[in-house]
C-alpha cells in the first residue's frame, strides 16, 4: 500500500509541477535556473515580476 501511495504523491507532484509551468507561475523559477547557467546577474522575485509587467504592457495595445 505504500508503494501505491507514493506513486500517487509522485503523480501529484509531477502534475502540480506542470500546471504551473503552464500558468507561468514557475517564470521565476525557470529564469533562474537560465541565469545560473550563464553565470548571469540575478534579480529578485520582486524586480523580475516588476521587469515582466513592464515588458507586457509597454508595447502598444491595438484593440482599439
Amino acid at each position: 500500500m505504500s508503494k501505491v501511495l507514493q506513486e500517487i504523491a509522485r503523480a501529484a507532484k509531477v502534475s502540480f509541477r506542470r500546471l504551473r509551468e503552464w500558468c507561468g507561475d514557475a517564470a521565476y523559477e525557470r529564469y533562474e535556473r537560465a541565469a545560473l547557467r550563464k553565470k548571469a546577474r540575478l534579480v529578485t522575485p520582486e524586480q523580475f515580476y516588476v521587469e515582466q509587467v513592464d515588458r507586457k504592457y509597454s508595447r502598444p495595445n491595438r484593440c482599439c
